[in-house]
């Protein structure tokens, strides 16, 4: 729940150098004392160790009278919703949320009846809440690190902030649409095609809504720009069959990109993208989708039913803790790169991806553990990378992989193959799985066969069944009248 030095650089240094703010619970009297904290505790105008030091070098307007000014305010208000969350809890799977979500709009619908559906809507309200209150979070520390960034920079060419943050001012890059993007916009208003728009590295802060009026166009590469957001516009561009957008800041995509349906390329890499919408699966003609290296917790619930042409799907780079039993149907996937995540396992149906030729797990560290039975019925995965992993040992129905020619199973302590198995390669380890795979196989013959009860007809069913009875009706009615009944029932027979 704290802010990571990495994503909140400064806000990390505020947290982690205010030793009354440290601490669990906040104890703020004034911002005076944070400005002017007692003597024992030291000024975060005065850096102390090593690391402080290079951060201050890094970012000397930290040490601004403007900037320890407005931290401070960050700061109470960060602190007061991080001790909240600590009550509250981890932040609730994705699919949770949506389930919940699913379950109060049928509910508001009056679809649901029954004695235990009351405290049901106690429990999906809470889980709903709860998602909320991170998202909150999560936006407020992404608000305090963006204005502490705009005082760094005001402080950095000698102005003063005004109390209220001062007005932003984009003094780094031009921000200008260029000369070429005037000249394109002009070709597409004379009625003349333009299939491609090409304005890469160009230090571009935003993207003009006409843009999304060029109607025949094919490619819109705007990469390694300054983009903080893409014009709702953008899903005019219905012919669109390329979209590069990788290497901005980006943290959100529009919901109109659901609109783009003869999108085959989407490249949203290198952002800051906390989600991608779920419009985005109605992109159904996309054929690579690469959202690597971004800040991404979940994938969309549904972004398998509708991406049924996906063939390459780059996550890797990223925190997902899971991915949506729904990335089963992608029959068309042939390469999933996941590495770098926090996956606490794979779907259960996760051996319906037949078509899989290329898969990454690597480096999830103490997350991945093991994998799904359905795991051998990839019938057609050629390479995989499971190394930097928790996995004691792989399933037996590994031995069913006879295509796979690259395997890497390093950092893991595996018990099951055994390590000198994997010392010989690809090849020892498929055949070790397939022979414990055999066995398992006929002790599972030999178990059935041993507890099957023995054939017999209809006949001999028949007349154990009423030897049975028989039996039954000696004990209630005396042995005579069991007589009777065993005469009259073989007669009868």
């Amino acid at each position: 729940m704290d802010p990571s030095p990495n994503s909140h650089p400064i806000l990390s240094y505020v947290l982690s150098r205010l030793p009354s703010i440290k601490t669990g619970s906040l104890r703020l009297s004034s911002p005076h004392d944070l400005e002017q904290p007692p003597p024992p505790s030291p000024s975060p105008r005065a850096p102390s160790g090593p690391a402080e030091f290079e951060l201050v070098e890094r970012m000397p307007g930290l040490r601004h009278p403007s900037v320890l000014r407005f931290l401070t305010r960050a700061v109470a208000d960060i602190t007061c919703a991080r001790d909240a969350l600590r009550h509250l809890g981890p932040r609730p799977d994705h699919e949770l949320v949506d389930s919940a979500r699913a379950f109060l709009l049928s509910h508001s619908h009056g679809n649901l009846v029954g004695l235990d559906i009351e405290e049901k809507v106690v429990e999906s309200l809470e889980v709903v809440r709860l998602d909320e209150e991170h998202e909150a979070y999560g936006v407020l520390l992404r608000e305090a690190e963006e204005k502490l960034e705009l005082v760094y920079r005001m402080a950095m060419h000698g102005r003063d902030v005004a109390e209220g943050g001062g007005e932003r001012r984009e003094d780094e890059g031009s921000g200008d649409v260029d000369e070429e993007v005037v000249r394109l916009l002009k070709q597409a208003q004379e009625g003349r095609v333009v299939e491609q728009v090409r304005l890469a590295d160009r230090q571009l802060l935003h993207l003009p809504e006409p843009l999304g009026r060029i109607r025949g166009l094919l490619v819109l590469d705007v990469s390694r720009n300054q983009l903080q957001a893409v014009p709702d516009a953008i899903g005019g561009l219905q012919h669109l069959e390329e979209l590069r957008l990788a290497s901005n800041v980006l943290v959100s995509l529009p919901d109109s990109i659901g609109l783009l349906s003869n999108l085959k390329v989407l490249d949203v890499s290198s952002n800051k993208l906390r989600s991608l919408p779920d419009s985005i699966s109605r992109c159904g003609s996309l054929v690579e989708l690469d959202a690597s290296c971004n800040v991404l917790a979940y994938l969309p619930t549904g972004i398998g039913y509708e991406l049924v042409n996906l063939q390459k799907l780059w996550v890797h780079l990223n925190k997902l803790r899971s991915l949506p039993s729904s990335i089963c149907e992608m029959r068309s996937l042939r390469l999933l790169d996941v590495h770098f995540n926090e996956l606490r396992g794979l779907p259960s149906s996760f051996g319906k991806l037949v078509a899989l030729e290329s898969l990454n797990l690597s480096s999830n560290f103490s997350d991945m553990r093991d994998l799904p039975a359905s795991f051998g019925d990839l019938v057609g995965l050629r390479e995989l990378d499971l190394s930097n992993n928790q996995i004691h040992a792989l399933p037996d129905c590994f031995g069913r992989l006879d295509r796979l020619e690259r395997l890497c199973l390093d950092q893991n302590p595996l018990v099951v193959p055994p390590l000198e198995v994997v010392a010989k390669g690809v090849g020892a380890v498929r055949e070790y799985m397939d022979k414990r795979l055999q066995a398992e196989e006929e002790r599972r013959k030999s178990a059935v066969a041993a507890g099957s009860p023995k054939a017999s007809s209809p006949i001999a069913w028949l007349s154990r069944s009423v030897s049975s009875l028989s039996t039954w009706v000696s004990d209630v009615a005396g042995p005579e009248k069991a007589v009777e009944e065993d005469k009259f029932l073989e007669q009868e027979l």
